[in-house]
């Protein structure tokens, strides 16, 4: 069973940095295609960025692509995501997510595995 583990969060100020990492202390992540999420308060979850099984094939949200990167380290079993130049409207709780197959997904119901979430707020 595939249990991750998301952390990272907290607050910051508008114009800052964070990284989520997001672990999966069972077993190992480098065969499955990965991804992060967010849900905001009242909003549906949307996606934010995804990642293949090798690292390679980053797909972004317009709303965060050139500020958020998405990562992978395959030997430390984790997953990163990266997010510079924090705005509030960025304030969500994260996710990250797993999926079985090893590609590069946008859609939420192709992955099976989710973590607990972690929280960001973004100050203005």
């Amino acid at each position: 069973q595939v249990q991750l583990v998301e952390s990272g969060g907290g607050l910051v100020e508008a114009g800052g940095s964070l990284r989520l990492s997001c672990a999966d202390s069972g077993r190992t992540l480098r065969r499955y295609g990965m991804g992060w999420f967010r849900q905001a308060p009242g909003k549906e979850r949307e996606f934010v960025a995804a990642i293949n099984w090798s690292g390679g094939s980053p797909s972004y949200a317009g709303s965060v692509k050139g500020r958020f990167t998405i990562s992978r380290d395959n030997s430390k079993n984790t997953v990163y995501l990266q997010m510079n130049s924090l705005k509030p409207e960025d304030t969500a709780v994260y996710y990250c997510a797993a999926t079985e197959f090893i590609g590069t997904y946008r859609s939420a119901p192709t992955y099976a595995y989710w973590g607990q979430g972690t929280q960001v707020t973004v100050s203005s």
